[in-house]
């Protein structure tokens, strides 16, 4: 914060001092192009770091977007259309969130359809993998695949859905580039190049559309949100927040690769958007600071007069 706080009074020598007793309630040009000069250099201080930002006022549609169309490996962000389409089928009455499917841990590859299956020891929630063979509710399907990033969750949600219908439903609310080709874990695609990618700014258009109700109904979204403020895994955004900010957030990791996506709600204003992906950085705590100081300097241009 301190780093931004100096190019940003730099910045404001050059400009217009405000009215006297005038406060902005949204970050001005000048607040929004210093922060982009504060993550750049953040960026930069990490050697051969790759990133995508994209920062969104949802008051006032303002953006800073920073490679935020560069596609990266989405890891466990594609699990938020995933939800996106499980809440729209709900609301259509086509399934119902308190209906149960007998979990199993063997899928068909997209390649060619032969099985594998997941290893509950790569899996960030190992204990669902002893409900094999029972029936487990979509309600709670979803609460694992989103909360502890569960990849088995995952691959039985997906296969109900179909993954070529998670992406058109992305695409449909202006996720214009994002890929959900497949479930987690499908080797034979991973080694065909066949994954599933999504851009910075494709999530930021998701994470929108469920803060403004957009992504499906009113109560699908609000519920949606709530599974989101559940999420467990908060090194990154959330680390650079004020203790006890409500974020409503999904991360994602593989090798090298870790991402967050966020919607910050703010005391005493609209909430806002705030995506950061990361590749090419092997030490995931070295990408988890610069991601939460990346947060922190973001917090303090949205919310500083």
């Amino acid at each position: 914060m301190r780093r931004f706080a100096r190019l940003l009074a730099a910045c404001l020598l050059t400009a217009c001092a405000p009215r006297p007793g005038h406060q902005a309630l949204h970050p001005s040009p000048v607040a929004l192009s210093a922060l982009r000069v504060a993550i750049e250099q953040r960026i930069a201080g990490v050697a051969g770091a790759q990133a995508g930002v994209w920062l969104q006022d949802l008051a006032t549609g303002d953006t800073l977007a920073l490679n935020a169309t560069t596609a990266f490996h989405a890891a466990s962000t594609m699990k938020v259309p995933v939800m996106i389409e499980l809440f729209r089928r709900a609301d259509a009455g086509t399934l119902r969130l308190d209906s149960a499917i007998v979990v199993r841990n063997t899928f068909a590859s997209i390649v060619d359809g032969s099985p594998f299956t997941l290893d509950a020891g790569d899996d960030s929630d190992s204990s669902l993998y002893a409900s094999a063979g029972k029936r487990v509710t979509l309600r709670e399907l979803n609460e694992r695949m989103i909360t502890r990033s569960s990849n088995l969750a995952t691959n039985a949600v997906i296969e109900l859905l179909d993954a070529r219908r998670v992406d058109a439903t992305a695409h449909a609310l202006g996720a214009s580039t994002i890929q959900v080709r497949r479930g987690v874990e499908d080797t034979k695609a991973f080694n065909a190049g066949l994954n599933n990618t999504t851009s910075a700014r494709d999530l930021g258009v998701l994470m929108a559309a469920l803060a403004q109700n957009r992504a499906a109904s009113p109560a699908a979204c609000e519920a949606m949100r709530q599974v989101l403020r559940r999420q467990e895994f908060n090194d990154e955004i959330p680390a650079g927040l004020p203790p006890g900010t409500p974020v409503a957030h999904k991360t994602g990791w593989i090798t090298a690769t870790t991402h967050d996506a966020a919607i910050i709600y703010p005391p005493g204003r609209a909430p806002y958007v705030l995506v950061i992906l990361t590749r090419a950085i092997a030490d995931r705590a070295v990408a988890q600071r610069l991601m939460a100081d990346i947060s922190r300097d973001a917090w303090h241009a949205m919310t500083t007069p």
